[in-house]
């Protein structure tokens, strides 16, 4: 049902990502539905759906969907929906992210630390990640640390406080539509027995009218003497 009927090429779907063609409000419902549906409870997806939210906040870039799954199954929570949750960090957004949880974090911990103006994160996590493959401790140190560590600590909050943002309005949106969902497949499930019923009745009615020709005779028959005699 909400299969496309074209598939896109690479390049298209680079672009729709950035930039949806059937725009923002119904990709958003789009997705809503596409989670909604996801088998399970209302608690595990819409817990899943936070918790991959709320690790879209940590500076962990690249390790989000494993960290968000790891959480959701402690959780009992929805893992697919975790990782559809995780789209709540994206390039349109990690912008925005990291500048708050660094500031956040600057601020919680007190210390002076480089204005998050002067920061070039996408240089930091590239090169940090280049550096954890090396096994670059020095660079992770001096280099790395004072600009995640801030963005760790300030994250944790903002994780928080995002988790149970999606979380409340998901979890009875998603009971409503569950049960909406439920009720309309069981009309559907009803009127479709009624038919097949009633297709059967008559079909019974056929056969046993052309097995017993001479029954059907005789009540014609019957039916026109008592015509007569009235």
């Amino acid at each position: 049902m909400f299969l496309r009927r074209r598939k896109l090429n690479p390049i298209e779907k680079v672009r729709e990502f950035f930039w949806p063609s059937a725009g923002w409000h119904r990709s958003t419902r789009y997705v809503f539905h596409r989670v909604a549906r996801i088998p399970g409870s209302s608690y595990s997806i819409a817990a899943g759906f936070a918790c991959g939210a709320a690790i879209s906040m940590t500076p962990f870039v690249g390790l989000h969907f494993v960290i968000s799954a790891i959480v959701a199954y402690f959780m009992r929570a929805n893992i697919l929906a975790s990782a559809i949750g995780t789209a709540v960090g994206n390039p349109w957004t990690f912008p925005f992210i990291w500048v708050w949880i660094y500031n956040s974090g600057a601020w919680i911990l007190g210390s002076g630390h480089t204005n998050a103006e002067n920061v070039d994160f996408v240089d930091i996590f590239a090169h940090s990640m280049e550096a954890l493959l090396r096994f670059d401790i020095p660079f992770l140190v001096e280099t790395s640390a004072p600009v995640l560590w801030p963005m760790l600590i300030g994250s944790l909050p903002t994780a928080l406080v995002v988790g149970l943002i999606f979380y409340f309005p998901l979890e009875p949106t998603i009971s409503r539509y569950q049960s909406a969902r439920h009720h309309r497949r069981t009309r559907k499930y009803r009127v479709s027995q009624k038919t097949r019923i009633e297709a059967a009745d008559e079909t019974r009615h056929t056969k046993e009218s052309e097995a017993n020709p001479e029954d059907g005779g005789i009540l014609n028959s019957t039916s026109s003497n008592e015509n007569q005699a009235g």
